[in-house]
């Protein structure tokens, strides 16, 4: 299988595809996208993904045997797990749509929520009371939802790790920036420390830097 070229950087989005990556063993160059100097508004980018945010990548070998650029952490995780045929994402029945509906949930509410979070509580260049509160609570809220749900099941959509937990890892790696306490969701820690511990998790959060 051809490499696949990876643009990306040390963001909950961006390990994302990099963890999915290293879980499949695709080979893969990576492109660090540096967004604190606005890297992610060059031309070059914008032809790869036109909503200028990370990670996007380019697949030599896309589905009609050409080259195709695709944006939208969510739907690479989809497309390289059909792409190999990967049991990360089901192919039919229940466990496909559980894996499916806890993505979305990752997609519409801990990305967007805990991104807020962080903006407003890590390092804000303006204390704004109102903003704080507003999305560490919903932060809150969240955490208690995965934790309801990881005390019935093992992984997000049911009994094996799927790119729902690949998606989500990443964002609650960040719970010192969203002011979480893990101790406070046994279930989200007992699932935290699990991913974790994967070799491929591991080297997928050190893509391109740790910080």
């Amino acid at each position: 299988m051809s490499v696949i070229e990876l643009y990306t950087w040390g963001t909950p989005n961006g390990r994302k595809v990099s963890i999915m990556l290293e879980e499949l063993g695709l080979a893969y160059n990576v492109h660090p996208i540096d967004i604190s100097k606005g890297e992610q508004h060059q031309e070059h980018f914008l032809a790869i993904s036109p909503n200028n945010r990370i990670p996007a990548i380019i697949d030599p070998e896309g589905p009609d045997g050409e080259p195709m650029g695709l944006f939208e952490s969510g739907a690479i995780l989809i497309y390289l797990a059909e792409k190999t045929g990967s049991d990360l994402f089901p192919g039919s029945g229940l466990a496909r749509v559980r894996t499916l509906e806890w993505l979305m949930w990752q997609m519409g509410g801990i990305g967007p929520m805990l991104g807020q979070a962080h903006h407003f509580m890590f390092r804000p260049k303006v204390d704004v009371p109102y903003g704080k509160k507003r999305y560490h609570d919903e932060t809150n809220r969240l955490y208690k939802v995965m934790n309801k749900r990881l005390g019935e099941v093992t992984y997000l959509a049911g009994e094996n790790y799927s790119i729902a937990d690949i998606a989500t890892y990443p964002w609650i790696a960040r719970f010192p920036r969203h002011q979480v306490d893990l101790n406070d969701y046994p279930e989200v820690k007992r699932w935290f420390d699990s991913i974790g511990e994967r070799p491929a998790v591991e080297k997928g959060m050190a893509v391109p830097f740790l910080n």
